[in-house]
């Protein structure tokens, strides 16, 4: 389904390059939006409507390592300004609001943090938060941190796997890792989803295992640094990223909302959070 939406290649420098797809309205606001973790460009698919709908220039970039992004292996979440803003840069954007699910919550805020003058929104959609904030982790994502940490190799043996599993089985397979109701999600839905975690690992493992490296550390984002309007929607009932961490979160970013779904889980929310969050995004310029 997403095969045939066209793809950009930007050069950070002779080393890295980063692909991105665009959705939405092409003369609409422009937002970039950020994947999880694992995760790709064809996530944005889901909201290819809303974004015409509201109005939006959704630019959905492969972080380095995933789907078709050169792998960056020692990057750290404080270089996610500059591959963020390449992609600003090579679209004509001077600045661009921006929407992350789960794993790309950090990437967003640190991409706020370090450039307030191209960052005007931010919504973080079932945000992973930083250790410092968060009670505790999940045991999947435990492990596969400490697997990103302790045995790098391994954790890409397991990816693979898992890749080869998921393009072999029905899409529920993946759609259960993110919601413990995978029968009421929609089979269009599910197709994307499954696109999506197949897409993150087509080239390279590494976008993953940097990530689960990174983010189980530190992330060292000075919060009080963001200027830019900032929204968490978070799920009561989601256990990958449990909403006592989204909570702590809230009070370390100046003047930041939090909105929560008393209902919904990981994959609920970015169904529900999403387009309303495109909506507000669609409303800053003319507030």
């Amino acid at each position: 389904m997403t095969a045939s939406i066209p793809t950009t290649t930007v050069s950070i420098d002779e080393n890295r390059q980063l692909t991105y797809t665009e959705y939405g309205d092409a003369g609409g606001t422009p937002v970039l939006f950020l994947h999880g973790a694992p995760g790709s460009r064809r996530l944005g698919t889901l909201f290819d409507t809303a974004a015409r709908e509201h109005g939006i220039r959704l630019l959905a970039p492969d972080r380095p390592g995933y789907g078709q992004s050169l792998p960056w292996p020692d990057r750290s979440i404080s270089d996610a300004g500059t591959f963020l803003t390449a992609v600003l840069d090579d679209a004509g954007v001077e600045a661009a609001g921006l929407v992350a699910f789960s794993g790309g919550s950090a990437h967003a805020l640190a991409a706020a943090a370090a450039h307030p003058d191209r960052i005007d929104r931010l919504d973080v959609v079932a945000g992973a938060t930083p250790p410092s904030v968060s009670a505790a982790t999940p045991t999947p994502q435990r492990v596969l941190s400490g697997l990103a940490k302790r045995a790098p190799r391994g954790l890409g043996a397991l990816l693979r796997g898992q890749a080869f599993l998921a393009d072999r089985l029905d899409p529920s397979f993946v759609v259960a890792q993110y919601t413990d109701d995978a029968d009421s999600v929609p089979e269009a839905v599910q197709s994307v989803v499954k696109a999506d975690f197949l897409e993150a690992f087509a080239e390279s493992r590494s976008g993953a295992v940097t990530e689960f490296r990174n983010t189980a550390s530190e992330w060292d984002i000075a919060f009080e640094a963001i200027d830019a309007e900032v929204c968490l929607w978070h799920g009561e009932r989601d256990t990958n990223v449990p909403i006592a961490g989204a909570r702590e979160l809230k009070a370390q970013i100046p003047g930041a909302e939090l909105r929560v779904f008393d209902d919904a889980d990981h994959l609920q929310t970015l169904r529900r959070a999403t387009p309303d969050a495109l909506a507000a995004q669609g409303r800053r310029t003319t507030d």
